[in-house]
């Protein structure tokens, strides 16, 4: 998930917000403000508004604080940290490689549920030493602030430890399955298919009590089952792309057969005398009987097509030096975490300065399908 507002870099991450972030923001504001109003009466719409906005305010920096202590374990790791993305259902770190070790996925994914539960208790015990009584609401606007961000950060803990993958619980059963069975694969497999029966659980429960009793949780909690159940599908098929292309290089995968067509053609003619007639998806570009660039069907689609009989193919190409290139000898796996990261969508493979072919993600899908009969499960990977 990318962030939408960037807000800065900590430890050399970089920090953001999704649009969605805002979701969650404005549930809590509204629903303390109610809260507030109903248990302190006394108090004006000032200090009630405050109240709520200061502790969702207060609940992001919390937030922020458990997905920094995610990140940081896993910088300790030897793991690289991108980024760290805040939305609607909490929060998100960006690590671009997978734990080598049972260990290490144990301690990165326990991490963040420790730091909400200690942020969690820390805050209820500053409240308990201020006279706040369980069963009561404090009197002091910013001792009830920090009372409902304490019952907010035990829940956010509670929460991310069910065992559904990928919540930190899930990632927790993991690297448990991982220890114990020495299989990576495995033991992602296996969190993955608990992950999707937690969220059943989930929707079947929301329905129930939508249309059962009427309640309009129900609705929230059946959308948090289907986020799981989709997370879930997505992390056991990056299994299969995984397992896939292990062993496997970008040469053993890449299109080699580009077909070559000339740069003065237009778009129009192109797309009649060789995209609509020819087996191959990447075409390379000839200016002076050198290989200028590549073209690409999505390269034409971005042109209107009634400019088409007006724009040439070397005008739309992306020229060969400003391709991002990799060797033939690459191993997969680390061309596709190299797309993802950068989100492109293709790679040209390049060996002593002369282009062998293309490494794409509809090319990637199509080998797992000849090769691992992965069929819809890796369809996620290429979209």
């Amino acid at each position: 998930m990318r962030s939408n507002i960037k807000l800065g870099r900590i430890a050399g991450i970089e920090i953001g917000l999704h649009y969605s972030w805002f979701i969650i923001a404005f549930l809590i504001a509204f629903s303390l403000e109610a809260h507030f109003r109903a248990a302190r009466p006394n108090w004006n719409d000032a200090v009630v508004w405050g109240a709520a906005i200061g502790t969702s305010v207060l609940f992001f920096i919390t937030l922020l604080l458990h997905e920094l202590a995610h990140s940081l374990v896993a910088k300790s790791r030897g793991l690289k940290v991108r980024a760290i993305t805040l939305f609607a259902l909490g929060g998100v770190s960006q690590i671009e490689t997978e734990a080598s070790d049972a260990k290490s996925e144990f301690w990165i994914a326990i991490v963040g549920p420790l730091t909400s539960l200690i942020i969690g208790f820390v805050l209820l015990g500053i409240v308990r030493g201020w006279g706040w009584t369980p069963g009561h609401e404090p009197t002091n606007p910013l001792a009830a602030m920090l009372l409902w961000l304490g019952y907010i950060n035990v829940l956010l803990a509670v929460f991310n430890m069910i065992p559904g993958f990928p919540l930190d619980g899930g990632r927790v059963l993991r690297g448990i399955v991982w220890w114990i069975t020495k299989r990576p694969e495995k033991s992602t497999q296996i969190a993955a298919r608990v992950g999707e029966v937690v969220a059943f659980l989930f929707i079947f429960y929301g329905l129930f009590g939508f249309f059962v009793h009427a309640n309009l949780g129900g609705l929230w909690l059946a959308f948090i089952g289907w986020f799981l159940l989709e997370a879930a599908r997505s992390s056991y098929a990056q299994v299969g792309i995984a397992v896939g292309l292990r062993d496997h290089r970008v040469a053993d995968i890449m299109e080699s057969n580009c077909a070559q067509v000339e740069g003065y053609l237009s778009l129009r003619d192109f797309v009649d005398h060789h995209l609509l007639h020819s087996g191959s998806r990447c075409f390379v570009v000839a200016q002076n009987g050198r290989v200028a660039g590549i073209i690409t069907a999505d390269d034409v689609r971005r042109v209107n097509r009634e400019l088409w009989d007006q724009t040439s193919v070397q005008s739309v190409m992306r020229p060969l030096d400003k391709l991002r290139t990799v060797p033939p000898d690459m191993p997969a796996l680390r061309a596709l975490e190299m797309m993802s990261r950068e989100n492109l969508n293709q790679l040209a493979v390049v060996s002593e300065g002369k282009l062998l072919g293309i490494f794409s993600r509809g090319q990637i899908l199509r080998f797992l399908q000849v090769h691992s009969g992965l069929g819809e499960d890796s369809h996620d990977m290429a979209a």
